[in-house]
């Protein structure tokens, strides 16, 4: 296991495709280390949800660890580690929830995004055996934000409005003086 550097906004990588993995390529060793890898990355930097090419990996590989004691997610519910690898993700309604995101890859910022509120993600585990998750919770949106990163795409480029783009340190205020933003 190892913790690795995580890429920042500005970095190419980021903003590349993906490849998808070969069957040959599940239940290796080089997959085991990588999960290994990007589980101890993500719980260092004290991340949620980590995503392949965050380490410039770009395999589409993405990893969902929500403990249920964490302070910064308080009423939302936790999801056991899970590997989502090869995902397809489909948008089951037009109602859209809006969160204030953050990203591993985009230190020190806030911003709020709306997304669908329930989607379907078909994925692949650590073995090669297809899976499927359906929800419409806090997850839809953590899903959302990782699988968008083994396509390129980082939340800041969902912002539907740049003023919506805060420090964290700033962001406690900004919702007090902008009580629609409240979690």
């Amino acid at each position: 296991m190892a913790v690795r550097k995580i890429l920042t906004m500005g970095n190419p990588l980021l903003r590349e495709k993906s490849r998808k993995l070969k069957k040959n390529e599940f239940a290796t060793p080089w997959l085991e280390q990588l999960i290994s890898d990007m589980r101890e990355t993500m719980q260092a930097a004290g991340g949620i949800g980590l995503a392949a090419p965050q380490i410039g990996e770009m395999v589409q590989v993405a990893i969902i660890e929500i403990e249920e004691e964490k302070k910064r997610y308080k009423n939302q519910s936790g999801q056991p580690f899970e590997v989502f690898i090869n995902p397809k993700i489909e948008y089951l309604t037009n109602e859209l929830w809006g969160n204030w995101e953050g990203c591993l890859s985009v230190p020190g910022l806030r911003g709020y995004v709306e997304r669908p509120a329930k989607v379907r993600v078909e994925y692949f585990d650590i073995s090669g055996k297809k899976k499927e998750i359906i929800t419409d919770s806090f997850l839809s949106i953590v899903l959302q934000h990782e699988l968008d990163h083994l396509f390129g795409t980082i939340y800041v480029d969902r912002l539907n409005d740049t003023k919506l783009l805060v420090f964290e340190d700033q962001l406690s205020a900004f919702i007090a003086g902008n009580p629609e933003f409240e979690d």
